[in-house]
């Protein structure tokens, strides 16, 4: 009888641990934060409503790409098109306003607030004007194709 109380003991015991190495093995995958840029802002929170294009940079002074971004943005500002940085430490509510987790991030909104164009992270100087471009001139990007036109595509 003691013989069938030890072997049932052990075989107790190396099911448990067969189930503790189991699951120690089965590890699920990390998760993955997913940052979007808003859809919509409203646009008297920002000193330049008046103009017909806003490039609202979302920046933090510790962001060493988020000055180049700046920087880039800055080249299309004009009389249309007003840029303006929204630093994280001096425009805190903003950034919690529009759930801005993740700098540098531009959107450029038209006059009603509407994004039409965002960029997450730093993005070359030739992406970022392509992309304000064509929002810009949605007929030009699409007469174009992406082609020069005065090259023949045959």
């Amino acid at each position: 009888m003691t013989s069938v109380v030890i072997a049932l003991v052990i075989g107790a015991v190396v099911v448990v641990a067969a189930m503790v190495i189991r699951q120690r093995r089965v590890v699920d995958a990390p998760t993955q934060k997913v940052f979007s840029a808003p859809t919509q802002i409203d646009r008297t929170d920002f000193p330049t409503s008046q103009h017909e294009w806003m490039i609202a940079v979302f920046t933090s002074a510790t962001c060493h790409a988020c000055a180049d971004m700046l920087a880039k943005a800055q080249v299309v500002a004009s009389k249309n098109v007003s840029v303006i940085e929204i630093e994280y430490s001096n425009k805190k509510e903003l950034h919690r306003k529009y759930n801005i987790e993740a700098v540098p991030t531009v959107v450029v909104t038209d006059v009603h607030g509407i994004v039409h164009k965002s960029f997450l992270g730093p993005v070359s100087a030739t992406d970022l004007w392509a992309g304000i471009a064509s929002v810009r001139d949605p007929q030009l990007h699409a007469a174009t194709d992406g082609h020069c036109q005065n090259h023949d595509h045959d």
